[in-house]
Parts: structure tokens; C-alpha cells; sequence
């Protein structure tokens, strides 16, 4: 059993943000939520509040021990490049792209996920 959850067009580059959910790949929810609480990035309260909504999603859709959860999946992708325009000297002007990332968590009990993949 999987529940996902994803957060699209964060303001945060998808390099610095796959930092943070590297840390937690395969871990238990409880154990990631307090690596997350304890990381000193900015968008690791947006990957934690990306985790409480996949547990969410895994209570709502059937019967769920939470203590069982693992996350299965985390992954970040790159979103659109917004064009901004820093000023230069001499009257001229540099673009900088601000890049977006889509976050996305795939919680699930470790014993699904096993089988499923025996099974293919």
C-alpha cells in the first residue's frame, strides 16, 4: 500500500532541495520527520509538510498502521525557470534564471512494496 503526496513550483533550486530529501529516503516517518526538524535548510519544512501530507493520504485511503510507514519514494524535479533581470553597470542589465522545483513523497508499509516487486 502507497499513499503520494507532491508540493509543485517551490521557490527553491532542485539541487539544494534533493540535499534535503536524499536524507530521508527510506527511512521511517518518525524518523525522518525529526531529521527534517533538525536540518538546517530552509525548504526542510516544506519537504516535512510534503511527508505529513503522504501520511495523511496513507490514513485517509485504508487502514494504516503510521508507525509502519516507510518512505518508499522521494524525489525532486526540476519545475519552469522564471527569467528575472539583475541590474548591471553601465546601464546594462544580467538575466539570472530563479529555478522551481516539484517535490514529490511516496510513503508506503515496507511489506507492499517488497511483493510487488516479486510479483513483476
Amino acid at each position: 500500500m502507497q499513499a503520494t503526496a507532491k508540493m509543485n513550483y517551490v521557490r527553491v533550486s532542485p539541487q539544494k532541495a534533493r540535499l534535503v530529501v536524499d536524507t530521508i529516503r527510506g527511512r521511517r516517518v518518525g524518523d525522518a520527520l525529526t531529521i527534517l526538524a533538525t536540518t538546517n535548510k530552509r525548504v526542510s519544512t516544506q519537504v516535512a509538510k510534503v511527508l505529513r501530507s503522504a501520511v495523511a493520504n496513507a490514513e485517509n485511503s485504508g487502514d494504516v498502521d503510521v508507525d509502519e510507514l516507510v518512505v518508499a519514494e522521494a524525489y525532486v524535479n526540476e519545475g519552469p525557470r522564471m527569467k528575472r533581470i539583475r541590474p548591471a553597470p553601465m546601464g546594462r542589465a544580467y538575466r539570472y534564471y530563479h529555478r522551481l522545483a516539484h517535490i514529490i513523497v511516496v510513503v508506503g508499509d515496507g511489506k507492499s512494496a517488497e511483493e510487488g516487486g516479486e510479483e513483476a
